[in-house]
């Protein structure tokens, strides 16, 4: 009875051993796929969607910031909006200055063609992305300049938009709203 007992014990702890390693094979392979993905969307090669929506969302971000380089925006957005709140507070707080970014370079680039009331809810809305990732990730760097940039672009707007009719002490004015002046990096 013991012996009959041990027996089964061990081919059950077997069985179990086995599931696991399959567990472990099949999360592995899922995890280099994934990553091989990520590997043709930085070389600039697409993926295909269905190939994505299967994937972690580390990978539908490579894929936004494929779109983002590509300059095709709205694909970006509407790719950054499905994992903006998957993943752990770190990968969050990465999908929102990522986000912050895509709406940067778009204020940026009407900014400099002098579409100054198309640039100024987008770098609004550079800025938002930016503190949300702050309060995820406070020691981000990289968020924390963006940010000082994306504020110092609205008053450099601003200040653009003004009529020549108004006193030149306006100028004064305007730079009172911005909350300091960057040191650098640390």
């Amino acid at each position: 009875m013991i012996r009959t007992i041990r027996h089964i014990t061990l081919w059950t702890a077997l069985a179990a051993s086995f599931a696991a390693f399959v567990y472990s094979a099949g999360a592995l392979y899922g995890i280099h796929r994934d990553n091989d993905l990520i590997r043709q969307l930085i070389s600039g090669k697409d993926v295909a969607v269905n190939k994505v929506i299967s994937g972690e969302p580390e990978l539908r971000l490579a894929r936004a910031f494929y779109f983002k380089r590509k300059h095709r925006y709205d694909e970006a957005l509407s790719t950054l909006s499905l994992i903006m709140d998957k993943g752990d507070r770190n990968f969050q707080a990465k999908a929102r200055y990522n986000l912050g970014n895509l709406y940067l370079e778009q204020a940026v680039q009407q900014a400099k063609a002098m579409n100054i009331n198309e640039a100024m809810p987008l770098a609004g809305l550079a800025k938002q992305a930016y503190r949300q990732s702050l309060a995820l990730n406070s020691r981000d760097w990289d968020a924390k300049y963006n940010l000082e940039v994306a504020m110092r672009l609205l008053p450099e707007m601003d200040r653009v938009d003004m009529p020549d009719d108004e006193p030149k002490n306006q100028k004064s004015q305007l730079w009172t709203t911005v909350p300091g002046f960057p040191r650098g990096l640390p």
